[in-house]
């Protein structure tokens, strides 16, 4: 491990730590609980029959969602078991968790190691990734549109959570257009591809041959455009991928709506609807990259002060949380982990017995 990835390990598992004790700080000053001892009470109560469903929930969302990718992958011709594909989105995650830049940090390492694994061009992969945050985009702005008007319709919240909702909803179909602009507008991509090699140049003094540089973007940005193409020209080939997207979101939807479950709060007018708003927000949130981890305790105050705005009692949004957060924040920095060592290991054996 250099020296560098040591650094980005040790600062993100700081950042996460103080990202931790300031949402137990939030906890303590703004959640009307009596002490430690009721809000920990609180969480003991919950069923654990439905909170283990939850759990099992999370592993089918990240299996259907590693599916998706893997036949994105397919129809690009890069040929890779469902299993390495599997592997790569735990390492994705656990690598979104600790390293700054949460969403590009991920993607980066997916792309490096499903091209080292297949020796497809990064750009064919970089294709794959790019489609395939497109279809889950798609997919969950869906979902968070249609929570949206059942919540304004059924609640009638005031003109202030409207206008919120209508501002979220604005800023994820900008996201998700400018994405899908330049991934079909290639003179723009080779214009920013132009200026990064340039900058990367400039700041490591000679030591990147710009040349090199140039090149290398060239060919990778050349089988990221024909990689777009391909897909784009086969639209009766991504139905599939589609349909494990929202199979996917459903799964992990599921799991917030079985946590409310186990700790009886659910309410079908309220629930449902706040949970389909709050999970597309947070989503939104993590795949920005703010430059710091998205899991160091942004998601958690929002969640909790989220449910809060859309209904649910405030002590309950926040154990509600607590329990979401367990499974999809800390459960994928420790299958991921796991991942991590796994493909560790098997590479020290591949290079002892080669």
């Amino acid at each position: 491990m250099t020296s560098e990835m040591r650094l980005a390990k040790r600062t993100g598992v700081l950042l996460l730590m103080v990202g931790l004790l300031i949402f137990v700080l939030y906890l303590y000053f703004f959640v009307p609980f009596r002490g430690p001892e009721g809000f920990l009470a609180t969480i003991q109560q919950a069923n654990p029959l439905l909170y283990s469903l939850a759990f099992v929930a999370l592993l089918l969302s990240v299996a259907f969602y590693s599916l998706t990718w893997h036949n994105l992958l397919k129809l690009l011709s890069v040929k890779t078991s469902f299993l390495k594909t599997f592997q790569f989105i735990w390492i994705g995650s656990f690598v979104d968790i600790l390293v700054p830049a949460e969403s590009i940090s991920g993607d980066a390492s997916r792309v490096y190691l499903m091209s080292k694994e297949s020796g497809e061009n990064a750009g064919k992969v970089v294709a794959s990734v790019v489609g395939h945050r497109i279809l889950s985009g798609v997919v969950t702005l869906v979902g968070f549109v249609m929570g949206s008007v059942y919540f304004v319709l059924t609640y009638q919240p005031s003109i202030f959570v409207i206008e919120f909702i209508g501002i979220v909803a604005f800023c994820s179909v900008v996201s998700m257009f400018l994405l899908f602009y330049l991934s079909t507008h290639r003179q723009l991509t080779e214009k920013i591809a132009q200026w990064l090699v340039n900058l990367i140049s400039r700041l490591s003094r000679g030591r990147w041959r710009l040349e090199h540089l140039r090149s290398l973007a060239e060919k990778t940005l050349t089988a990221f455009h024909e990689g777009i193409e391909t897909l784009g020209e086969r639209p009766r080939g991504l139905i599939m991928p589609a349909f494990l997207a929202i199979v996917a979101w459903f799964f992990d939807l599921l799991i917030a709506v079985l946590v409310f479950f186990s700790i009886g709060i659910f309410d079908v007018k309220i629930s449902l609807s706040a949970i389909l708003i709050v999970y597309s927000i947070i989503v939104g949130i993590q795949v920005v990259p703010f430059g710091i981890p998205g899991e160091a305790g942004l998601p958690e105050i929002v969640m909790t002060s989220l449910y809060t705005l859309l209904g649910v009692p405030i002590g309950m949004s926040a154990v509600a949380t607590v329990l979401i957060r367990i499974l999809t924040m800390w459960m994928r920095l420790l299958i991921g982990g796991v991942a991590v060592q796994w493909l560790g290991v098997k590479g020290l054996r591949g290079s002892i017995t080669s």
